[in-house]
């Protein structure tokens, strides 16, 4: 069996999997904004589809080609049927199956899956053996604990004794959700843990990761192998890009300025009708801000009025970066939308999800712009892409 964990770039990038959004069709989004090394899909109940077939889990299996590498994570408490959804997925085409045994959902925990695996981790063995039986490499995505967070040393150490293909950590415990921060302090003792008991299994964490220079500078910190992002795709769609940090400190700025002269580093002027106007909208307020200035500094020395001069040249330059900037990442994130919606449209007659489903990611793309909330508020009473499509026409 290979193993293709083993021919990542280091640090690897795995888009996490996530309930209701990890679909394919958001996937693509994904990959549109900035491909990660690995895909997880949603959750998909083993049992359910051993016992009631595709109807049983809404189109969670549903993937292309182009979508590689790709794992499938499963979870469920019956080896039967773990066996049997994982060589499934084996002949879709999958690359890999990943065990959910961290997931604290109360429907997961009551049918002794999720983080249910923690308490019972002979149950966990079992699983983990039924799903090799595919052939696939066969890794594990869990948690600290289930209520301590001392838990840890014991349950790992049975997990890497497992000869599991990967191991992803979520740092926090099942009781403590996502309530507190990461456990970030625990990956040395944890990364210690993997080098004496099975050096060859690579670590990956997860948990309160926000982009690819947060993971990368975590992985030169501390030598973990992979970096796994979930809710920070929410926070920045481009969180797997090189520039990823450039485009959240710039959502940032957006969402906490206050005024439009603040001081900012220059970046380049987009080139837009757009920008045109903003940019002639702030030039003229700043020639109003100006002349009352220099009007209060009539006893100024030459030098110190040219001072001041290049001082209020520098300050509209940045204004105006700021302005084309603010256009056009706006305009990213529509156009993301819009991606969004075509691929929604494209995927509907596969997945049968109704257009509500939809409406969770609106905040991901409207957002740190004027008139954002407003124009998120239209968007939330709409009843189909079209329409979505039809209000999204005036701001571009």
């Amino acid at each position: 069996m290979s193993n293709f964990w083993l021919d990542l770039p280091n640090p690897f990038f795995v888009l996490a999997p996530m309930e209701a959004v990890t679909d394919v069709v958001f996937r693509h989004v994904v990959a549109q904004a900035g491909r990660p090394d690995v895909y997880f899909t949603e959750f998909t109940n083993a049992t359910g589809w051993f016992r009631a077939g595709n109807k049983a889990i809404g189109g969670r299996l549903v993937k292309t080609d182009d979508e590689s590498l790709i794992v499938a994570q499963l979870w469920g408490s019956d080896p039967e049927a773990m066996a049997a959804l994982s060589q499934h997925c084996a002949e879709l085409g999958y690359d890999g199956i990943d065990i959910n045994m961290g997931c604290p959902d109360q429907s997961a925990i009551k049918g002794g899956g999720g983080a249910d695996m923690i308490r019972n981790p002979d149950r966990a063995a079992a699983i983990i053996a039924a799903a090799k039986t595919s052939g696939l490499p066969v890794s594990v995505k869990t948690r600290l604990g289930y209520t301590y967070v001392h838990e840890w040393r014991e349950w790992l150490t049975f997990l890497l004794r497992q000869d599991i293909a990967a191991l992803t950590i979520h740092l926090r415990t099942k009781k403590e959700m996502s309530k507190v921060p990461a456990h970030f302090e625990l990956i040395d003792d944890i990364k210690a843990l993997r080098d004496e008991i099975s050096p060859g299994t690579p670590l990956i964490v997860n948990g309160d990761i926000v982009d690819r220079a947060h993971g990368e500078d975590l992985a030169a910190q501390h030598g973990i192998d992979g970096v796994m992002i979930g809710r920070g795709v929410f926070a920045n769609p481009f969180c797997f890009t090189q520039n990823a940090k450039r485009e959240m400190q710039h959502a940032t700025k957006e969402k906490t300025q206050r005024h439009p002269f603040i001081q900012s580093k220059p970046r380049p002027v987009a080139h837009s009708i757009e920008a045109s106007a903003q940019t002639r909208e702030m030039s003229e307020a700043f020639s109003l801000r100006s002349e009352y200035r220099l009007s209060g500094a009539s006893h100024a020395t030459p030098n110190e009025s040219d001072k001041q001069d290049s001082r209020h040249t520098e300050s509209t330059e940045k204004d105006v970066s700021d302005s084309a900037e603010s256009v056009s990442h706006k305009r990213q994130l529509i156009d993301l939308l819009h991606f969004h919606l075509d691929q929604f449209d494209y995927y509907q007659p596969q997945m049968g999800r109704p257009f509500e489903t939809l409406k969770r990611f609106f905040k991901i793309y409207i957002r740190d712009f004027d008139g954002a909330s407003d124009l998120r508020d239209q968007l939330m009473h709409c009843t189909s892409t079209n329409e979505v499509r039809r209000i999204l026409s005036n701001h571009r």
